[in-house]
C-alpha cells in the first residue's frame, strides 16, 4: 500500500500583517515573548481535524451573554456577527466561537481585574456560539467599555471583544481582539498599533451593521475573521 497524499501546509499570513513576538511599547512582552524562533512542526490529521461540539452542548444562553440572570445588564446592547472563513475564503462551518470580554463599566469578572469600576451582577462577560453552514455566528452582548492599564501614562484600553477560535482542528486556533469603528483610543493603543500592516490593523474594526441591527432593541456590529493565509486576522 502507498503511502498516503502527505498533508499541505497553510498558507502564510503577509508580511507585516501579524505583530512580533516583542513589542516594547507593549510592556509586558518584554518578559512573556518568546526569545528564540519557532520550531516549525509537519501538519498531521490532529491539527487538522476536530474536536467537534454541538449547540446541545454549548446551552440555552451561549450565543446572548445579556441572557440567563434575574435582571438585565447595564449598558448599551449590541448584536456581533459575522463569518469564520479559511485560507481561501470558504466557510467555516460548526465551529466553536468563544467570546469574552469586560462590562459596560469596563470591570472584568475575574479576581485579577481591582479597577474600581462597578461589576454587574447580571453580566458574566462570557459566551460561545457555533457557527452554521456558511460560516455564520451571531451573539448578542454589552458594548464594552474602556479601562485604565498602567502600561505607560495615561494609559486606557479601547473598548474592545476578545475571540478564541478553534476552526476545523486545533492547529488552526486564533485568538484576536474585535473593536469599534471611530474610537479615539485606537490611535494611542500598542496593542492594535503592534502591527505594521494599515490594512491588516483595519481587520480587527468591526463595521457597523445595519442588516442586524433590531429595531428598537440593539445596534448591529459585523466582524468577519480568517484563520489562515494573507488576508488572516491579526492573532493576539
Amino acid at each position: 500500500m502507498s503511502d498516503p497524499t502527505p498533508l499541505r501546509g497553510y498558507r502564510k499570513p503577509y508580511p507585516g500583517s501579524q505583530p512580533p513576538r516583542i513589542h516594547l511599547p507593549y510592556a509586558s512582552t518584554a518578559l512573556r515573548g518568546p526569545g528564540t524562533d519557532p520550531i516549525a512542526i509537519p501538519v498531521t490529521l490532529s491539527e487538522v481535524t476536530g474536536p467537534s461540539i454541538n449547540r446541545i452542548t454549548l446551552g440555552e444562553h451561549a450565543a446572548d451573554l445579556t441572557a440567563g440572570f434575574p435582571g438585565q445588564p447595564q449598558g448599551e446592547r449590541i448584536i456581533v456577527s459575522g463569518r469564520v472563513l479559511d485560507e481561501n475564503g470558504h466557510p467555516v462551518r460548526n465551529t466553536v466561537v468563544e467570546v469574552w470580554q469586560c462590562n459596560a463599566a469596563g470591570r472584568y469578572l475575574h479576581k485579577g481585574d481591582q479597577h474600581d469600576a462597578p461589576l454587574d451582577p447580571n453580566f458574566k462577560g462570557t459566551g460561545q456560539v457555533l457557527t452554521d453552514s456558511e460560516g455564520r455566528y451571531r451573539f448578542t452582548t454589552i458594548k464594552p467599555g474602556a479601562y485604565p492599564w498602567r502600561n505607560h501614562y495615561n494609559a486606557w484600553r479601547p473598548a474592545h471583544i476578545h475571540f478564541s477560535l478553534h476552526g476545523e482542528g486545533i492547529g488552526q486556533r486564533l485568538v484576536t481582539q474585535m473593536y469599534f469603528p471611530n474610537d479615539p483610543l485606537l490611535a494611542f493603543d500598542p496593542i492594535y498599533n503592534c502591527v505594521d500592516d494599515a490594512k491588516a490593523r483595519e481587520r480587527m474594526v468591526s463595521s457597523f451593521d445595519w442588516e442586524n441591527t433590531a429595531n428598537e432593541f440593539a445596534l448591529g456590529y459585523r466582524f468577519d475573521i480568517v484563520l489562515r493565509g494573507r488576508k488572516m486576522t491579526v492573532w493576539e
